[in-house]
């Protein structure tokens, strides 16, 4: 089974978020939990309509993700985008697809 991570977009601002193992949810990819096993994406997936009938978060879905260097890294390269910021950001020319930064000296 492939892990996966559960992300959705935070109700009052549109922001994407990333569910924690503490059962909140971050703005930063790096704290997401993740599952592993078929009975995890179910309580992940509980986990979101909760928020999404409290009104806490929208669009929430289960996505594909893989270990690299001692971290995760989404494959689709759209949850990519929404875990590393807009290309248009003025560091998005040092960015590579991992989300790691060059640095330029």
């Amino acid at each position: 089974m492939p892990l996966k991570i559960l992300t959705a977009n935070r109700l009052i601002d549109g922001r994407p978020v990333w569910y924690c193992a503490d059962g909140g949810w971050s703005e930063e990819f790096s704290d997401a939990a993740v599952a592993d096993t078929p009975h995890a994406c179910t309580l992940f997936e509980l986990a979101a309509r909760q928020a999404i009938a409290s009104n806490k978060v929208v669009d929430a879905t289960l996505i594909n993700v893989e270990s690299h260097n001692g971290s995760f890294v989404a494959l689709r390269l759209r949850e990519r985008i929404r875990a590393n910021g807009p290309t248009t950001h003025r560091c998005a020319e040092n960015q590579n697809i991992y989300g790691e930064y060059r640095v330029s000296l």
